[in-house]
C-alpha cells in the first residue's frame, strides 16, 4: 500500500484544527467522547478499526455535524456555523466518490465549489478549463461523470477540492477499493500537495510516513504520537483481537 508522504517543506501551514472536549451522540450512543486535540502537523493520520468513530470525527471537523458538547475550530472558525469560511479553509475527499459527486458532467462538478465560493460563472469555467488542461484532461470537460472509472471519479473529486484551494484536506480511506496503479498515482499526487492532510484509515501502512498518528477506539484516543510508536501498538492489538473467534466486542 502506498504511503502518504510529508508536504513540501517550503509551504507555510495554516493554524490548524482544535477540538475542546468535543462529544457526539448518534442514535442515543456516544460515538466521540470528550476529545481534546490540537492538530497542526502537515501529515496527520487517524487510525482505527470500523466503528471506532473515525468517520464521525471527519464529519465533525468538516462541519457536517455539530458536537453535542464541546467545540471545534478550523483555523479559528466554527466549521458547522460558518460554512462559507470553512469552504476556504477545508476540503474533504470521501472514500466513495459517488457520495460526493452531484452533477452530470465533469466541468459542472468542478465548477460547483468555485460558484459556492462566490466566483462568477465565467471565471469558474475558465479556472476549470485551465486545471483540466494542466492535468492533461481537457477532453474530460464535457464527459458524463458516469463514463469515468471509479479511480477517475476519485481523481475528479480531488481536483474539485484542489480548485477551491483549501489549507487542509480531509481524506477518508483515500486509497481503499482502488487497484494498485490507481493507488500509486493518487499517493504520488497526495505526496506532492502542500496542504495539511488529515487521513482517516484502518490501514496502518498508509500512515508510516505521517508526522503524527492518532489511534481512535470507541470514540476515545488510545494513543497519540509518531507512527513508529503508535502503529506497532495498534497492529499488535488488532492481531490480538483477530486471534479470538468471537467478535462480540464490536457490538453496541
Amino acid at each position: 500500500m502506498p504511503e502518504l508522504s510529508p508536504p513540501k517543506p517550503s509551504h507555510k501551514l495554516s493554524p490548524g484544527i482544535d477540538l475542546a472536549s468535543a462529544s457526539v451522540r448518534l442514535g442515543g450512543r456516544v460515538v466521540l467522547d470528550g476529545l481534546s486535540l490540537r492538530l497542526t502537523e502537515g501529515r496527520i493520520g487517524v487510525l482505527g478499526r470500523n466503528g471506532s468513530g473515525k468517520t464521525t470525527l471527519l464529519r465533525l471537523i468538516a462541519g457536517l455535524i455539530a458536537p453535542d458538547r464541546g467545540t471545534v475550530r478550523v483555523d479559528g472558525v466554527d466549521p458547522f456555523r460558518d460554512r462559507k469560511a470553512t469552504l476556504a479553509a477545508l476540503g474533504i475527499l470521501f472514500q466513495n466518490p459517488d457520495h460526493q459527486i452531484l452533477f452530470p458532467t465533469v466541468e459542472e462538478e468542478l465548477a460547483f465549489g468555485l460558484l459556492q465560493q462566490g466566483l462568477a460563472a465565467a471565471d469558474a469555467a475558465g479556472r476549470v478549463a485551465e486545471l483540466l488542461a494542466a492535468e492533461g484532461r481537457a477532453h474530460w470537460a464535457k464527459a458524463p461523470v458516469s463514463t469515468l472509472s471509479q479511480g477517475q471519479r476519485h481523481y475528479l473529486c480531488l481536483l474539485a477540492v484542489l480548485l477551491m484551494e483549501p489549507q487542509t484536506i480531509l481524506l477518508d480511506e483515500p486509497l481503499a477499493g482502488l487497484d494498485l496503479p490507481t493507488q500509486a498515482r493518487l499517493a504520488r499526487r497526495f505526496a506532492a500537495l502542500p496542504q495539511r492532510l488529515v487521513t482517516i484509515t484502518h490501514d496502518p501502512a498508509v500512515l508510516r510516513e505521517a508526522d503524527r498518528v492518532l489511534w481512535l477506539e470507541a470514540g476515545r484516543i488510545v494513543a497519540d504520537g509518531p507512527p513508529d510508536e503508535v502503529i506497532p501498538a495498534f497492529s499488535a492489538e488488532m492481531a490480538r483481537i483477530g486471534a479470538r473467534d468471537a467478535d462480540a466486542d464490536l457490538a453496541g
